[in-house]
């Protein structure tokens, strides 16, 4: 098996193994193989896509290894899990980020694209004062075609619209 390089994400490592100390669960050379290579990566992996990263680093973790993993990745607040509608969880790691920000969602080639806007933060804001509500955080995707599709001719079809009416 491949050992931890310190490298940069040596201190996510240490977050993560310092989290498994507290709940008493072991700190395993597998575990963090597999959260290297979230913490590597600034991309939203599927299990799918760590298994082949690992499977390039020389890996053999199974893939119930690595669910496991990333769900206590997700518990321990270091890595978020996003359902992007195609049937699957896809994670994300916390470090090195803004806090905030948004999806945008390619239906035909599934990328997904990150951005920021003050002004959706700030209507969060007015919404939830407006209805008395204390905010403490929202998520906002937009699905369509990406450029790339757009560009290679990909049209978007009216399947899955309820109304007929809107069909036209």
């Amino acid at each position: 098996m491949a050992t931890i390089e310190k490298n940069a994400t040596a201190p996510h490592l240490h977050l993560f193994r310092r989290y498994l100390r507290q709940q008493g669960l072991p700190v395993t050379q597998q575990r963090e193989v597999v959260a290297d290579v979230l913490f590597s990566s600034t991309e939203h992996l599927s299990v799918e896509e760590i298994e082949a990263e690992l499977k390039k680093r020389g890996e053999r973790i199974g893939k119930a290894t690595i669910y496991r993993t990333m769900e206590i990745l997700v518990r321990a607040g270091l890595v978020e899990d996003h359902d992007f509608g195609d049937g699957f969880k896809r994670y994300e790691h916390l470090f090195g980020r803004q806090p905030v920000h948004e999806h945008l969602v390619c239906t035909h080639c599934r990328k997904v694209v990150e951005f920021r806007r003050r002004e959706i933060h700030r209507i969060q804001d007015e919404v939830a004062r407006e209805h008395g509500f204390m905010a403490v955080r929202h998520r906002l995707e937009i699905y369509g075609l990406c450029a790339d599709c757009r560009a290679a001719g990909v049209q978007l079809s009216n399947d899955g619209v309820a109304c007929p009416a809107l069909r036209l």
